[in-house]
């Protein structure tokens, strides 16, 4: 994974963002105030990072949906604010639309499941510190094109199952 992308740890010290995000397994990157029907985040989010679209974000809770939590990217919004127990990145080598579709998968629970523990108090956060998600293994083309293909692929497949479920 630190092959392909970098930690991102910016703060939102000058309260560039009042938009509190939170990870939905299901939804992605959402307003918490819509999704939650109130704001969990403080009022004052300076401490918060600050994403910006395209970057992702990592949610080590666990859930029905995603026994090994959550990575998203930020596309419905150009930026907002995510708590520090989040795990923050942008790509620098890869094509991000094939790493959406690769975390859609349970590929990269392999890699996680050797580094994870589950918190102290079995509250289904887990133990990952961002040197060792930064050291997971993923499968990634050594070609942006061949990734972006592959990422392409699932994307459509993703919108014609969608079509399909609606029909």
């Amino acid at each position: 994974m630190g092959d392909i992308a970098q930690r991102v740890t910016r703060k939102n010290e000058s309260c560039e963002s009042d938009l509190p995000l939170t990870i939905s397994a299901q939804y992605g990157l959402v307003d918490q105030r819509t999704y939650f029907n109130t704001q969990v985040a403080s009022k004052d989010m300076s401490g918060y990072y600050l994403l910006y679209r395209g970057e992702f974000a990592y949610n080590k809770s666990t859930s029905a949906d995603s026994p090994w939590g959550a990575v998203k990217q930020l596309v419905g919004y150009n930026k907002g604010c995510v708590s520090t127990l989040y795990i923050c990145f942008a790509l620098h080598d890869a094509d991000p639309e094939y790493l959406v579709a690769y975390y859609e998968t349970d590929r990269w629970h392999k890699g996680i499941q050797k580094i994870a523990a589950e918190g102290a108090r079995n509250h289904g956060l887990l133990n990952i510190s961002p040197d060792d998600f930064f050291e997971s293994k993923l499968i990634v083309p050594k070609q942006q094109s061949e990734q972006r293909l592959i990422g392409q692929l699932f994307s459509r497949l993703d919108t014609l199952i969608t079509l399909h479920q609606r029909k």
